[in-house]
């Protein structure tokens, strides 16, 4: 990883991400030495212009933000800090320096629930429902998506709204494990359904 630390008078500006959200938290600047440390010591440092001095954050508040990853742009100059933040950033008490909150799209969870079921996959721990599926063949899987399908369907005709939610969280845990048996992922669902609603798409 090389910095260009020179280009600023030893400093590079420091973009702090939420490793699960994606959301950028604030934005600091660090030095040679602030790199060292926060890589040396798995918490985010920074060096203070005001203090003239390293400062990691959280060392007053608690609101400490552990490393994930750091990663240097094209030009060398400014670096996406990826963290997981252990409370509010901002020293106002906000999540994020803009005031705005660190929520996940829910969405994101349906790429973590795979990587769970296909590490399920890999290593078959004993007493996992997954890997009774997954040893139960590719026909239960798929009889198994077509039963949630079909009482998803039930619920949205005759039952209630809390159970169709219900039903249809069923149907997708189903449908990523047969999409993981078969090698593929929920974000080749969603990348079909990025191609068909773009302008000229045919049907196959």
């Amino acid at each position: 990883m090389t910095i260009d630390f020179q280009k600023s008078n030893g400093l590079v500006p420091a973009i702090v991400q939420d490793a699960t959200t994606k959301n950028v938290l604030m934005l600091g600047y660090m030095n040679q030495e602030a790199l060292d440390t926060t890589l040396a010591t798995g918490r985010v440092t920074f060096f203070s212009r005001s203090k003239q001095r390293l400062w990691t954050k959280g060392e007053e508040s608690g609101n400490f933000l552990e490393l994930v990853s750091v990663k240097v742009d094209c030009d060398g100059d400014t670096l996406l800090v990826s963290t997981r933040p252990q409370g509010p950033t901002c020293h106002n008490g906000t999540d994020t320096c803009w005031g705005e909150k660190n929520e996940s799209n829910p969405l994101l969870f349906l790429s973590e629930l795979q990587d769970f079921v296909e590490k399920r996959y890999q290593e078959m721990p004993e007493g996992s429902y997954t890997t009774t599926l997954f040893r139960d063949g590719i026909n239960r899987m798929a009889q198994k998506v077509g039963e949630e399908a079909l009482e998803a369907v039930i619920e949205a005709c005759n039952g209630t709204n809390e159970r169709l939610v219900y039903e249809g969280s069923d149907l997708f845990y189903h449908l990523i494990v047969m999409l993981t048996a078969k090698g593929l992922r929920i974000e080749d669902l969603a990348a079909e359904l990025v191609a068909r609603h773009k302008p000229g798409w045919q049907k196959h």
